[in-house]
């Protein structure tokens, strides 16, 4: 089998990439805002929140007995530096994380298969695994395909014996019904290549032919 690099058509489609790309955006941007605003106009906010604004200098407060001193004029100032309504502001980091977390998922999510080794990146890593040697196995997920309707997407399912480490590549192609002959060939001869058809590895021979049962009939007719 040629040690060819081989990318698998996964993922969303360019218009979708396009449309999570500018939700993820959005998401993180206002959430950006939130965070930096009260930082930006924290001593409105604390008037606002009925803090009084401190006293610039010791000569505003001399004539008030040393113990109703503030505390940043006598030196026992232990408060936070961030002040309330900088903590307000924190509740848009989720929407930061989620807008950052879309943006990468959509961005970096990718398949391919390099031998017979099958790697997928995700949001913020690459697993791989070997598809000669793996437990491999079909699968289903479930997707919504509109407001009132979902549709099960063929998957294959590895996972490494030694390390339990496991992928999982969606059968389908972007905007197609599966993936392209090609690449369901390549995937069934990375299964079967090196495996007898006897004993646990029977099971893998059988879903390979249905790869290449699958990328012989690519209308599903």
């Amino acid at each position: 089998m040629q040690n060819e690099k081989i990318r698998l058509s996964v993922g969303a489609s360019p218009g979708q990439r396009v449309f999570s790309a500018v939700v993820g955006f959005l998401f993180a941007a206002f959430g950006a805002a939130f965070v930096l605003l009260p930082m930006v106009a924290d001593r409105m906010l604390s008037r606002l929140t009925g803090f009084g604004d401190p006293m610039p200098s010791y000569d505003d407060a001399r004539d008030l007995p040393p113990g109703m001193l503030p505390p940043e004029l006598t030196g026992d100032d232990t408060a936070s530096p961030l002040g309330p309504g900088r903590f307000v502001g924190l509740c848009g980091l989720p929407m930061v994380l989620l807008g950052l977390y879309l943006l990468l998922r959509v961005l970096r999510t990718a398949a391919w298969l390099e031998g017979t080794h099958a790697s997928v990146r995700g949001a913020f890593g690459t697993r791989t695994v070997d598809l000669a040697t793996a437990e491999v196995q079909g699968g289903a997920v479930v997707r919504q395909a509109g407001e009132h309707a979902v549709v099960r997407v063929p998957t294959l399912v590895a996972r490494d014996r030694d390390s339990g480490r496991r992928v999982t590549i969606p059968l389908q192609g972007m905007g197609l019904a599966t993936l392209p002959p090609y690449e369901l060939r390549a995937l069934a001869d990375a299964i079967s290549t090196g495996r007898t058809d006897q004993g646990r590895d029977a099971d893998a021979h059988v879903l390979a032919g249905q790869l290449r049962t699958m990328a012989g009939n690519p209308l599903g007719l």
